[in-house]
């Protein structure tokens, strides 16, 4: 259980996307076994200028046609994702980056 329990929703996300820092990034990702890395800060910057104008975390599918707009489809793939966030890329990733659970994911 992370620190930051008064802070979490039922499913272990941040309520508030505004109390986000690194420090918090690195605590939920020890929680999920990852290392991060440039690439996955890449993801997460994206995942959290993708919330300020939509207001939503995108659901796999989404994130990874977005990504492939913004970087090409070698960043833009599900198996790509896969490898930086093994049990469900779009929320591990979403939950790193301090977001609410991306909607239409178990």
């Amino acid at each position: 259980m992370t620190q930051f329990t008064t802070q979490l929703d039922e499913h272990g996300f941040l309520k508030d996307h505004t109390h986000w820092s690194a420090d918090i990034a690195y605590v939920f990702a020890k929680e999920e076994n990852i290392i991060l890395t440039e690439a996955h800060w890449q993801v997460i910057d994206f995942l959290r200028e993708y919330y300020e104008i939509h207001k939503t975390a995108p659901a796999i599918r989404l994130l990874v046609k977005s990504l492939k707009e913004k970087y090409g489809s070698n960043i833009g793939n599900s198996l790509y994702l896969q490898t930086l966030f093994p049990v469900s890329p779009a929320v591990q990733a979403a939950k790193i980056a301090g977001l609410p659970k991306p909607k239409r994911c178990i």
